[in-house]
């Protein structure tokens, strides 16, 4: 059994993910390239729907989480805001309590599964 089970967080407001594992992997791979499109590619994502995420993210908060400036001669850009940086904060808080209150269950839940996880 070397799999390790985890709780996955998504927040969703409405019918929308305003924050997820996924859409926090993107607000991590922006502010360390600075570029919406070179976090998707590190992602494995296309263009269209890097920025699909990026909007949906900025349009769910009260304040927008990605800035991005338009390419040209001087190049574009993106950076995370100071409520996309909490944000992001916040939610790898959340992940961490959660995980920390569940570990009993979960060490329960995985006596019960199957020690290799099946092959899609």
């Amino acid at each position: 059994m070397t799999d390790r089970l985890e709780p996955r967080i998504r927040v969703l407001l409405g019918s929308s993910i305003a924050i997820g594992p996924g859409k926090a992997a993107l607000l991590e791979a922006i502010e360390e390239t600075g570029s919406i499109a070179a976090a998707g590619r590190r992602m494995g994502m296309s263009y269209r729907r890097t920025w699909v995420l990026a909007k949906t993210m900025n349009a769910c908060f009260r304040e927008p989480l990605i800035e991005a400036a338009k390419g040209g001669i001087g190049g574009g850009g993106a950076r995370l805001t100071a409520t996309g940086r909490e944000v992001l904060s916040l939610y790898r808080a959340m992940e961490d309590h959660a995980a920390t209150a569940v570990v009993s269950d979960m060490e329960k839940l995985r006596a019960l599964m199957v020690n290799e996880p099946p092959e899609d």
